[in-house]
C-alpha cells in the first residue's frame, strides 16, 4: 500500500512565525491547526496558514527532511518558502 508523508510550513497572519510539521494527511493537519483543536505551539501563536510543504513517499525520508528544515536558522526557512511562494499566500485551497 503506498503512503504519502507530507513536511509543511504553518505561519500567522504577519508572517512572524513557523511552524514545521510532518504528518501523513496534510488537509487533516491543516484544519487541525486553522481550528485550533490541538494545544501548543501553532495554537498560541496563530499559526493558522499553510506557506510551504513537500511530499515523500518514505516515511523516514520525511522525518530526515522534517529534522533538517527544524535545525535551520530563519534566513533559510524563509528562502525555502520564497523559492514557490513568495506572497506568503494560505495554500490550503491546493490540498483540499
Amino acid at each position: 500500500m503506498y503512503k504519502t508523508y507530507y513536511i509543511y510550513i504553518m505561519s500567522n497572519t504577519k508572517n512572524s512565525v513557523l511552524y514545521v510539521g510532518m504528518t501523513n494527511d496534510l488537509k487533516r493537519r491543516v484544519e487541525e491547526h486553522k481550528s485550533n483543536s490541538i494545544p501548543g505551539f501553532t495554537q498560541r501563536y496563530c499559526c493558522h496558514k499553510l506557506v510551504y510543504f513537500e511530499t515523500y513517499s518514505d516515511v523516514d525520508q520525511a522525518i530526515y527532511r522534517e529534522k533538517q528544515i527544524k535545525g535551520w536558522l530563519r534566513i533559510k526557512k524563509d528562502e525555502l518558502i520564497d523559492s514557490t511562494n513568495k506572497e506568503r499566500k494560505d495554500l490550503y485551497n491546493e490540498i483540499v
